[in-house]
């Protein structure tokens, strides 16, 4: 496995690539909390109002697909910035990526340890996440990319088991009441904060436009899912309604996974394990590219993104990331609420309005578009 490799382009992908990318970044992790930080019924209109604002965002990033500098990949970003402002924005990235490793690490370990596996330590979970997620990367961005077929097509039919919830006796209609709020001052900003960071994700992908097929449009891909994670997003949220009510929803920290508890089939007793393990598919896909990422930036920042190198840097920088995340996972444990993951919540916003704006002005300055 050497360095080059990683980043061989072997392949190029189309649209339906993009779509199945884009849609599974939007659903990590905080698809199992989103609920339950909404919690009150008139917020189905905040979530359908900030999935149009992160429309916005797909047309600046298809924009940015449709220019010819993004098949160019990092000599394009050297054209718009400069290698010295590129390697101070690779470096500034590297929290960034290392931000969304940690929570989605520890938000994956936590769903297992509460259900499959809840007198293991969890130390061994992240380690053993990890094995699977530096295995998956070493194969290199091209075999992460394909990899994503898997991820989508291993959970995203999971929708379906949620329908049972729709129907009495597990639903209650008058717990979608009200729709619209007695009293505006309920409606807080830090709501529209949190929704509009649970669609961030596909910001992240103007970094593999050498990947891709220039040729294809991919606006329409990319608003199939946009509006694929706005739909299961208001599933997700009308069905924990439906179930607990608003007055009980707050209490609940993972109330999907704690609604897949109440599935029963005559074959299988405990569905819920069989749709967790499913579900780890996507979680593994993310944090493999996140790895690939954070090297590659790691690669830019030392200036040796044209040298030759072998297995030993990329295992390196895996084993940093490990430490890491083990040092701060012992450090907040016992603690109320992770600081870390609350300051995720404003990273991701962030680089969710001002990736694709930051670059499309850069292009426009350039006269690139």
């Amino acid at each position: 496995m050497k360095a080059s490799s990683l980043y061989e382009r072997t392949a190029t992908f189309g649209g339906i690539y993009v779509f199945f990318m884009a849609n599974r970044s939007q659903m990590l992790y905080y698809v199992l909390v989103t609920p339950s930080k909404l919690v009150y019924p008139y917020m189905i209109w905040a979530l359908i109002a900030v999935g149009i604002l992160s429309q916005l965002n797909m047309i600046l990033i298809a924009k940015w697909f449709s220019s010819d500098i993004s098949t160019k990949g990092y000599q394009g970003f050297v054209q718009l910035f400069g290698k010295r402002m590129v390697r101070v924005l690779a470096f500034v990235g590297l929290f960034f990526i290392f931000a969304k490793i940690y929570v989605s690490t520890l938000g994956t370990v936590e769903v297992i340890n509460n259900i499959i596996f809840p007198s293991m330590n969890p130390l061994w979970l992240i380690l053993f996440l990890f094995g699977i997620c530096l295995y998956a990367a070493s194969r290199g961005m091209t075999n992460a990319i394909r990899f994503v077929v898997i991820a989508f097509f291993g959970s995203a039919w999971m929708i379906v088991c949620f329908i049972p919830f729709f129907f009495p006796s597990m639903a209650s209609l008058h717990d979608l009441y009200p729709l619209i709020p007695a009293d505006w001052s309920t409606v807080s900003w830090k709501n529209f904060l949190f929704i509009w960071q649970v669609f961030s994700g596909p910001e992240y992908l103007v970094f593999i436009g050498p990947w891709l097929n220039q040729k294809q449009k991919m606006l329409k891909y990319l608003t199939f899912a946009n509006t694929a994670s706005v739909f299961e997003y208001l599933i997700m949220f009308v069905v924990s309604l439906l179930f607990f009510s608003s007055q009980y929803l707050s209490k609940s920290k993972f109330p999907v996974t704690d609604l897949i508890r109440y599935l029963q089939t005559p074959v299988f007793e405990r569905i819920d394990i069989i749709l967790i393990c499913l579900q780890m598919f996507y979680y593994v896909w993310a944090i493999s590219i996140y790895f690939l990422w954070f090297y590659g930036a790691i690669r830019i920042v030392s200036g040796r993104l044209n040298e030759q190198s072998n297995r030993i840097g990329f295992i390196t920088c895996w084993i940093m990331i490990l430490i890491s995340t083990i040092i701060l996972d012992k450090w907040f444990d016992g603690t109320e609420q992770n600081p870390l993951v609350n300051l995720q919540i404003w990273l991701r916003a962030f680089t969710y309005l001002f990736i694709p704006t930051f670059l499309l002005i850069a292009c426009k300055r350039k006269g690139l578009i």
